[in-house]
């Protein structure tokens, strides 16, 4: 049985190389059909961080969002062309649209659609910790970053929503995908 994912990945930078890694791996060692769609920011991190070209060969089927509905990806989530939807990693302005009803872009959009349509919802929100992290910048310099409450509590948030679970760390997409093989869907 093939996996189906659908891939949001937004303008975060925090664990965007381990991200795609991961998802290389995964699509190596297992029958999914994973398609990459991404934010306008995403795009644009992507390219900046140099991972764009790697991650077209890695994943050919890789989308661009142009409106809240182009590509119409929340149709295709709501008739089950997907078994689940992942947003990884995720910036704290897509979780905080998420938990605030707000659909304006292609993953917010695409994440309340799915919910609607009982369609499971991964999401690793880079900012879901109090203090500070400390991330790799394009070219291997380093930033401290302090985590906002606004942001710890739209996470929080989004974990009380049915339909959504929230991963603590990339690495946790490993065990989902082999659970939601072994159980057939």
């Amino acid at each position: 049985m093939t996996l189906r994912i659908a891939w949001g990945i937004t303008g975060c930078g925090d664990y965007l190389k381990e991200s795609i890694e991961i998802m290389e791996e995964l699509t190596k060692d297992h029958d999914l059909e994973v398609r990459v769609f991404l934010s306008q920011a995403g795009e644009m991190v992507v390219k900046w961080y140099k991972l764009y070209t790697n991650l077209k060969t890695s994943f050919p089927k890789t989308y661009s969002e142009r409106s809240p509905n182009v590509p119409f990806l929340a149709g295709d989530l709501q008739i089950g062309k997907y078994d689940f939807m992942l947003i990884m990693p995720s910036t704290s302005n897509t979780v905080g649209k998420i938990a605030a009803g707000i659909s304006d872009t292609l993953l917010s959009n695409a994440a309340a659609q799915a919910m609607k349509a009982k369609v499971k919802v991964y999401i690793f929100p880079a900012d879901q910790r109090p203090g500070d992290i400390v991330t790799d910048l394009p070219g291997g310099k380093k930033l401290t970053l302090t985590m906002r409450d606004v942001d710890i509590e739209a996470v929080d948030k989004l974990r009380k929503m049915s339909g959504i679970t929230i991963l603590s760390h990339p690495n946790e997409i490993r065990e989902i995908i082999e659970k939601h093989i072994k159980s057939g869907k």
